[in-house]
């Protein structure tokens, strides 16, 4: 294909500037126009054609939220990716964009950090969010599914006990969460870790809108947190997750350590740490997400006997994380969205049974069950 074609929408002169030059420094990008404010961008979209658009949240006229909503009524497919400050407003009318149908969302750069700083920032973050948007780092298509796929090592006949769900997912990760989730029952009988990609502030409010909407309490993780069943925890911005033994139980812990696959918090630490403590008693899942977050971390439950389930391509916004681990003979399962409270919760309630259960399926191929 040829260049991406990017829109950028910012009511700030500077930003505008900042973006259009450091997304033009990159070969596979061309910045074909900006606009001010929604009105003009709007506008711009039926002039230009853009392949994607960057909308700032906050602006005169028109604020990002009203145009994306009316751009998504004549545009569905166009890729957005809203551009937001770090702060509890900026954050919660990203996470309101993202239910409205924005595609993903970055966080502007901070005014006292120098140009360089600003440019490096956007070179990290918002760059790879446009490839993988519009295809130019997707995952290499694989043959049509159901496949059968290499695992890692023979799969014991037994099912294990399951003790605690480990969720993964990163782009799409918000809708998918609030999708999954809900369909969580009240009663679920093990404790639920969770790793978004996101920054501070937001994975708070994220946590707080998904308790709001779901049967079972979700709230951010912290330090010292004993996991109980029926509660979910989100990985606070800027720490890995993991889980720890404490006398019977298990905590929570909370480190700054190195990024992992260039994200903190990453999955694979909280996989790992899940398999760790847990063996065989885990049931992973990896949701939608670019890059290969996750992959290392499902190896690590899968060798201690636990389960690993994977979002599919079509409902993913990016097949990025969960098609990774499946083309690594990772996955037990792959199943769409809508399917996947439904098989967590089966699946836990199945393996909790007082006798273990017998698996009818070779652990060498992947299920897909229809739609």
């Amino acid at each position: 294909m040829g260049r991406v074609r990017i829109l950028v929408v910012d009511d700030s002169v500077v930003i505008r500037k900042l973006l259009t030059q450091t997304l033009s420094s990159d070969p596979q990008f061309e910045v074909v126009g900006s606009a001010g404010d929604g009105r003009i961008g709007l506008a711009k979209i039926a002039q230009l054609n853009p392949d994607v658009v960057t909308l700032d949240v906050e602006m005169p006229v028109m604020d990002g939220l009203t145009t994306l909503v009316e751009l998504r009524e004549l545009y569905p497919k166009l890729p957005v990716i809203m551009f937001s400050t770090l702060t509890e407003r900026g954050a919660s009318a990203t996470l309101d964009a993202l239910s409205a149908g924005a595609s993903d969302y970055a966080t502007k750069p901070s005014n006292t950090g120098s140009p360089q700083v600003a440019i490096e920032s956007i070179r990290a973050e918002l760059i790879p969010k446009i490839k993988a948007l519009c295809g130019v780092t997707a995952v290499p298509k694989l043959a049509s599914l159901p496949q059968p796929r290499p695992v890692a090592r023979p799969r014991p006949a037994i099912r294990r006990r399951i003790e605690i769900v480990a969720i993964g997912t990163s782009t799409g990760g918000p809708n998918a969460l609030a999708e999954v989730l809900p369909g969580i029952p009240k009663d679920f009988p093990v404790p639920i870790a969770v790793v978004q990609h996101m920054p501070p502030v937001f994975t708070k409010q994220l946590a707080d809108r998904l308790s709001s909407r779901s049967q079972i309490p979700v709230e951010e993780g912290a330090a010292g947190v004993p996991l109980i069943p029926g509660h979910a925890w989100i990985a606070p911005g800027n720490f890995h997750m993991i889980v720890k033994r404490a006398g019977l139980g298990c905590r929570l812990d909370l480190n700054q350590e190195s990024p992992e696959n260039s994200c903190r918090p990453a999955v694979d630490p909280l996989f790992r740490s899940v398999a760790a403590a847990y063996g065989g008693g885990v049931l992973g899942v990896v949701m939608t997400g670019m890059g290969s977050d996750g992959t290392i971390g499902a190896k690590a439950i899968r060798e201690a006997g636990g389960e690993v389930i994977v979002q599919d391509e079509a409902s993913s916004v990016v097949w990025g994380m969960p098609g990774l681990v499946y083309q690594a003979g990772q996955a037990d399962a792959i199943y769409p969205l809508n399917q996947l409270a439904g098989e967590i919760t089966r699946r836990v309630q199945e393996s909790r049974q007082l006798r273990p259960v017998a698996s009818t399926k070779s652990f060498a191929s992947v299920e897909h069950p229809a739609k």
